[in-house]
């Protein structure tokens, strides 16, 4: 359940309560709101989607151009009934399902780009096609073609194995056949009851809904891996939702999203053959089917990898061993690009990983914006799981268990092999060359790179620096800046580090004084207790944050100014002695700059989707007005900024000075700062779990 909303005092989850109790505790939320009752208007809604289906009544001249040809369906075993009653699924990859119809579906929002995937291409869309595209991809009618069904697959989660997951609130609806020969899986996440709900209701809100959706788009515009989303449906259908876990229970619009991708198959696909778990006690519901296990793989590599499939076709552990590999070095760069944008996945579990490398699954997701190597954006990972700087070990610990579940048909031996040699080395290989374009270093691949890099994001975290904001700053760096000159580019770096408010809040302390000693006496007087409700690296975490905050509180706002130049003069000096290097021996300096701030500017986004944005739109929407959802995506389908950035940044500074008085002044004004500024001071305050 993704939730962006602002926190008031400690509405998170008790911290003792462990991870996975809270991901079993958002599953057992309340029944169904909406489920179809006899004479209930969703019932009616029904009957009128089962007769769209079966015959006649199906869609008109623009969604009827789909032509659907569902090769998982035919490749995979498929369990025939359509009981959506919560069960495990033994011997099969998918289960036929309906979507459970919703009250006066409206569209939220469609991504034209990502629809023309499958072929719906519409310079605009008129009324109508809104209409339609509410219609049926809220589940309320099927499109001709259509099977719908749920994937069953395993995983693990925060480290433990859960056993069957499947899609709870997801569907398959079929495999699109797109204009330019792709094959594109359409899905809804939302739609209803499967039996992978266990005892959930199968559906999503308009808050999570409307970030998976821009989300997804964003990921796409940024040049990263991901599924998409073609549009974004809500209702007047509601759910209850605990937001906070907190007892405070509140009606929410049911809402879907259609997601597009090439598959929705994922690590934890091959985990449903998983033998009872030693700590868990869990296994696989298909445990002991090696046949399936063997289709799977069939189908996998003969589909999304056919040229390993057509080089090792008399040699299956070969093949396999090539698909892992494969695999492996995708998921690599996949990573490597996140760390490069600052993007934050906040659940990376088995089942959230998929098997041919895209990002998938965007629930408590969040981009840095003060760049902290140990960012957490799940307000629900107490134990910093999946914080930023542990997103490549986690990946690789992740492969590590697909290893574990492709036995017998890839000896452990080979898998392990392949990892060791390949991740770390395919890992540190990309997100340098991704670096160095994002600096600018355009010409040589030097050695030291490796550390100025480093040195850079050493420098954005003493200072607090914008992530995404510095960089976009340093394409109008340059190497023959006079002192003057200089001195307004640190004023413009020191705009984009973070104040001494922002600080104070980032490193307040979060426990009670009395509370810290009594977990500090505890440590040292029963070590075994203290290991059940806290851990060590939580408390060290509190001591750093109050020696932080009592340094703060002895710091003017002068002095951190000063400090923060210190700082990033130091690092210039660096960065301009590598950029000179740039430039030995090149007879036409300016052609090499302007090739350089090319490259940084299209490496370097303007736009991301910061918290702060995305829960502009949701209130919005909430509040019955799409055009904030709408508005944002168009930012998010061109989040480069191409033109010279020197005279960006002036405009932008300009702007910011102009609106900060004003944004001060009323909440409804927050949404006037411009999106490419570094966030307001409320939204530190957003909590996403």
């Amino acid at each position: 359940m993704a939730a962006s909303l602002r926190a008031g005092g400690n509405r998170s989850l008790p911290s003792l309560v462990p991870a996975s109790l809270r991901r079993f505790g958002a599953a057992m939320q309340h029944p169904a709101a909406s489920s179809a009752r006899p004479g209930s208007p969703e019932h009616g809604a029904g009957a009128a989607a089962e007769s769209g289906a079966s015959g006649g009544g199906g869609a008109g001249g623009w969604l009827g151009a789909l032509r659907f040809d569902n090769l998982a369906l035919r490749s995979l075993p498929v369990e025939p009934s359509e009981d959506s009653a919560p069960r495990a699924v033994p011997g099969a990859c998918f289960c036929r399902v309906r979507p459970t119809p919703l009250r006066n579906p409206r569209l939220v929002a469609m991504s034209l780009p990502a629809l023309a995937l499958l072929g719906l291409e519409a310079a605009e869309v008129e009324e109508r096609e809104e209409a339609e595209a509410a219609l049926y991809f809220s589940g309320n009618r099927l499109l001709p073609g259509s099977e719908p069904a749920a994937h069953c697959y395993c995983g693990h989660q925060f480290g433990s194995f859960a056993g069957q997951l499947g899609d709870g609130a997801a569907m398959y609806l079929g495999e699109v056949l797109g204009p330019r020969g792709g094959r594109w899986e359409m899905q809804l996440k939302g739609a209803g009851l499967t039996p992978f709900s266990r005892q959930a209701d199968g559906r999503k809100v308009l808050r999570s809904s409307i970030r998976e959706f821009l989300c997804s788009e964003a990921m796409f515009h940024l040049g990263i891996p991901t599924t998409r989303a073609g549009t974004c449906v809500t209702s007047d259908s509601e759910v209850v939702r605990d937001i906070f876990y907190d007892g405070n229970p509140k009606k929410e619009k049911c809402t879907v999203v259609l997601r597009i991708a090439s598959t929705f198959l994922r690590f934890g696909s091959f985990e449903i053959f998983k033998p009872t778990d030693e700590y868990t006690g869990r296994k696989g519901p298909s445990v002991n089917r090696n046949d399936i296990r063997i289709q799977m793989l069939d189908y996998v590599i003969g589909t999304f990898y056919p040229e390993i499939q057509e080089a090792y076709s008399d040699n299956n552990i070969q093949r396999n061993a090539a698909f892992f590999k494969e695999i492996t070095k995708r998921t690599a760069r996949l990573v490597a690009e996140w760390q490069c944008v600052g993007f934050c996945h906040g659940v990376l579990n088995t089942d959230n990983m998929s098997i041919v490398g895209l990002t998938i699954d965007y629930g408590p997701f969040g981009f840095m914006d003060r760049y902290d190597p140990d960012h957490i954006c799940n307000g629900s990972d107490n134990t910093g799981r999946y914080a930023y700087n542990k997103q490549p070990e986690i990946c690789k610990w992740n492969l590590g268990k697909l290893a574990e579940a492709l036995v017998p048909e890839l000896p452990l031996e080979i898998s392990e092999l392949i990892l060791e040699e390949e991740y770390d080395a395919e890992f540190e290989k990309h997100y340098l060359q991704k670096m160095r374009k994002k600096l600018g270093l355009i010409r040589l691949e030097l050695e030291e790179d490796n550390k100025l890099v480093s040195e850079l994001l050493e420098t954005m975290h003493l200072t607090g620096g914008d992530f995404t904001n510095i960089f976009y700053l340093l394409s109008s760096f340059s190497v023959d800046f006079d002192p003057s000159r200089l001195e307004d580019f640190l004023e413009k770096l020191a705009r984009q580090c973070a104040s001494m408010e922002e600080l104070k809040v980032a490193f307040k302390p979060q426990m009670d004084p009395r509370q810290l000693s009594m977990m500090l006496m505890l440590a040292q007087s029963n070590p075994q207790l203290f290991a059940l409700i806290g851990t060590k690296a939580n408390i060290n975490k509190e001591l750093e944050r109050i020696e932080q905050f009592t340094k703060l509180e002895q710091l003017t706002a002068a002095d951190l100014l000063s400090r923060n130049k210190k700082h990033w003069t130091e690092w210039l000096e660096k960065y301009k002695v590598r950029l000179q290097k740039e430039i030995e021996g090149i007879s036409d300096a300016d052609a090499w700059n302007t090739d350089r701030v090319k490259v940084m500017n299209s490496n370097n986004p303007k736009y991301i989707l910061r918290n702060y944005i995305a829960q502009n739109a949701i209130e919005a929407a909430e509040n019955g007005d799409f055009s904030e959802v709408r508005n944002v995506l168009k930012l998010l389908e061109n989040p480069f900024q191409e033109t010279e950035s020197s005279t960006e940044v002036k405009g932008d500074t300009e702007e910011e000075e102009a609106t900060a008085a004003a944004a001060a002044c009323a909440q409804a004004t927050r949404s006037r700062l411009p999106y490419c500024s570094k966030p307001p001071l409320w939204a530190s305050e957003l909590c996403v779990t």
